[in-house]
């Protein structure tokens, strides 16, 4: 096991805040693993603890067979992060970069340059350019590429696509699934929820509790009733209409469409909702039947976590 994470919990005094609460989970070597939330969820501090920047106030952890309290020089040399917010150094070209990340580990680029390769080649051309003068999605490709120079067995990475376009992301996630074929075993945060299905196992996190962790696809079929999607106009009216309707377990806006579930469906249940939006002046009503996606379940999760119905 790569990584092991039992009851860690975190709080931070000013302002006061339980950043994390009784977390547990483990994660296996060439495993890509996500830890999907909203921002504040308690990503970032988790990573900061798995990474030896921060040290937790109960539990214990391990990563890459190295504890985080009490080998803190061993574990830095076995892992690579990458933080969510752009820290290389911005007056240097990509190249000096890169070159500094590796000599701080004692190694070179050239070393472990067949690594990095499948990565480094879109940034070559420019290695010369200043980082700070690069885009969002080669500054993404060059902090990768220093949090990979000295081999590590597990690489953190700190919500890696956020404010990075959609061809980037798609890149990006390509990126990894590659790095998993190298045995690294991979620990990415994300708000993203259309990102979960890219993981091998995901753990939902809301305020510091991980409130399922599943594979996604698992995850997807545990969703407890049929699920449907509706649209007419007047979205924000048609909202405000469903989330009275006593018949209804959940009611959220997700896009173009509502999704809503029933509390327990009848065969007609679906037609007398219609019918009754129908009378109330609800024009061009459309509603079918999905399948439940992880933001489906996340809500589902965190609303029986609250105690909430709708």
């Amino acid at each position: 096991m790569e990584v092991r994470v039992e009851h860690i919990s975190k709080r931070y005094q000013k302002p006061e805040l339980q950043a994390l609460k009784d977390i547990s989970f483990e994660v296996e070597k060439g495993e890509l693993f996500g830890l999907i939330g909203p921002d504040g969820a308690g990503k970032s501090t988790l990573f900061r603890i798995l990474t030896t920047l921060l040290l937790p106030d109960e539990g214990h952890a391990e990563v890459a067979g190295f504890d985080v309290r009490k080998d803190l020089r061993a574990l830095r040399s076995a892992v690579g992060y990458m933080p969510g917010r752009f820290s290389l150094y911005q007056d240097l070209s990509i190249e000096e970069n890169l070159r500094f990340f590796a000599t701080l580990f004692g190694t070179t680029i050239e070393a472990n340059y067949d690594l990095i390769k499948d990565i480094y080649v879109q940034i070559e051309p420019f290695k010369d350019r200043r980082a700070g003068q690069l885009s969002g999605g080669m500054k993404q490709k060059l902090a990768l590429c220093c949090a990979l120079i000295h081999r590590p067995k597990v690489l953190f990475l700190d919500e890696p696509t956020t404010g990075v376009d959609a061809v980037s992301r798609k890149e990006f996630w390509q990126m990894l699934k590659g790095l998993q074929t190298e045995g690294i075993s991979i620990l990415v945060s994300t708000p993203y929820m259309d990102e979960a299905s890219l993981c091998d196992r995901i753990a939902l996190i809301q305020e510091g509790h991980i409130l399922s962790i599943d594979q996604p696809k698992g995850l997807q079929e545990k969703y407890p009733r049929p699920l449907f999607a509706l649209r007419a106009q007047g979205m924000n009216q048609l909202l405000d209409s469903l989330r009275d309707k006593p018949e209804l377990a959940s009611v959220f806006a997700f896009g173009e469409y509502h999704h809503l579930s029933f509390k327990e469906l009848s065969p007609q249940g679906m037609e007398a909702l219609l019918a009754d939006l129908r009378s109330q002046g609800f024009q061009d009503l459309e509603a079918h039947s999905i399948e439940a996606g992880v933001e489906d379940c996340f809500i589902e999760l965190m609303q029986k976590s609250d105690g909430s119905s709708n």
